[in-house]
């Protein structure tokens, strides 16, 4: 059952070779401007359809790479003189799909890429999914080919898990896999208090999450093909899987044996733990960077939570932040981090919290966020775009910035609680 959760999209054909639209695209000063076509056959429930064409308009218009069309089309899969041109809006793309069921439920959606200018097909593909509710990542598969095909930077991002716990009442709580937009969900993990999961490899088919629901809190890996769940290690205190590394088999783990915190690092195949940091107050929340050869992780080592560094095997410590009084959670990628801080009450409101990033080369700073809550921040496998968790209002939300375009979304969770997020 779990199996079937990864068996996402699959390419199934392709029957143009003719790139015209590239090279359009390539030659435009703007964003191209785009129009989502429904060229499906009426028996295909149409609030169906129209829940994935708000999908795919959404990460269209996450990508940052288009100017999407706001509005639900329809049209003939061949298309007539103005459903090829649709000149009223002034188009540059015409992405058209005809959507269709088989009968063990498999979903197909055959897709043509036209080029508004001259009302010519550029491209043709058929896509397929397993299960109907994986619609979503349906979309995230076309729009992410999509967008490679005009050579705009990569969203493959799009495409990944995101794998989170939820609270769902007092000391309970769910470990869910789903898509960004959290259109997707299936629950993995549930009964007792489960927290803190943590993809165990890129190809994010384990996972590690802790479990307080014995008489020590204990760090569990779970294969998501099988659905095995195999004991790591017991922690006295606390015990958190914060990062893994690049290859693997070493991970950041807090743990607190003499009841403070500090991280080790814990190598799979050896079983053995190495202790990183040394402090008598608090050391949490480690992540790998350089390379692995060095750690970033956050202190009260200046009297209240701040973000450091330390490489592996040295006990020389170096403060990366100068900004802010409560600097609680932090996310590296190559030399930027990204890092929550607590802001003054007169300033944003009471108890909020925003996003900064900073680089680890320069005095750059630079302010992500400006309401509510924004925590526990997570990099894609790129430096453009970061997730994380938004609290406003009493509502929790994941959250999406696109750095380079200077934009954020929110997707709300729309029961329970948000605890902590990975992909």
């Amino acid at each position: 059952m779990i199996k079937k959760i990864l068996i996402l999209v699959a390419l199934v054909s392709s029957i143009f070779a003719y790139d015209a639209t590239v090279e359009i695209v390539k030659k435009m000063d703007r964003l191209p401007k785009i129009a989502i076509q429904d060229a499906s056959i009426g028996s295909v429930d149409q609030n169906f359809r129209k829940k994935f064409v708000k999908i795919l308009i959404g990460d269209l218009r996450v990508s940052s790479h288009f100017n999407v069309v706001d509005e639900y089309l329809t049209s003939s899969y061949d298309g007539n003189l103005d459903e090829n041109f649709m000149s009223n809006l002034k188009l540059d793309l015409i992405l058209r799909f005809n959507m269709s069921f088989e009968e063990d439920g498999t979903v197909i959606a055959q897709v043509r890429l036209l080029n508004a200018k001259t009302g010519q097909i550029d491209s043709e593909k058929v896509y397929k999914i397993s299960k109907q509710n994986r619609y979503p990542f349906l979309a995230h598969k076309i729009a992410v080919e999509l967008n490679d095909k005009i050579g705009a930077p990569k969203i493959d991002w799009m495409e990944q898990f995101v794998i989170f716990s939820k609270y769902t009442e007092k000391k309970k709580s769910e470990i869910i896999i789903s898509d960004y937009t959290l259109s997707f969900q299936k629950v993995i993990v549930k009964g007792g208090l489960n927290i803190f999961p943590k993809w165990a490899n890129r190809a994010q088919n384990a996972f590690y999450y802790t479990s307080y629901n014995g008489k020590k809190p204990t760090l569990y890996k779970v294969d998501v093909r099988t659905g095995t769940r195999t004991k790591i290690l017991v922690g006295d205190g606390m015990l958190v899987c914060s990062d893994v590394s690049q290859d693997g088999t070493k991970l950041l783990v807090t743990m607190a044996p003499d009841d403070q915190a500090d991280i080790f690092v814990y190598d799979i195949k050896s079983k053995s733990l190495e202790k990183v940091t040394s402090y008598s107050g608090i050391d949490v929340n480690g992540g790998f960077i350089d390379h692995d050869s060095r750690i970033v992780f956050v202190s009260d080592r200046l009297g209240y939570p701040n973000i450091f560094a330390q490489e592996i095997g040295s006990k020389s410590v170096e403060q990366m932040v100068y900004h802010g009084r409560n600097n609680n959670s932090v996310s590296a990628f190559d030399n930027y981090i990204v890092y929550s801080s607590r802001e003054k009450s007169s300033e944003f409101g009471a108890k909020t919290f925003n996003l900064y990033l900073i680089s680890t080369k320069t005095d750059y700073i630079r302010q992500l966020t400006a309401t509510g809550k924004n925590l526990y921040p997570r990099f894609a496998n790129d430096a453009e775009t970061i997730m994380f968790i938004k609290q406003y209002e009493n509502q929790s939300a994941l959250g999406i910035i696109r750095l380079k375009a200077n934009k954020s979304y929110h997707f709300p969770l729309k029961v329970g609680k948000i605890q902590s997020i990975d992909w």
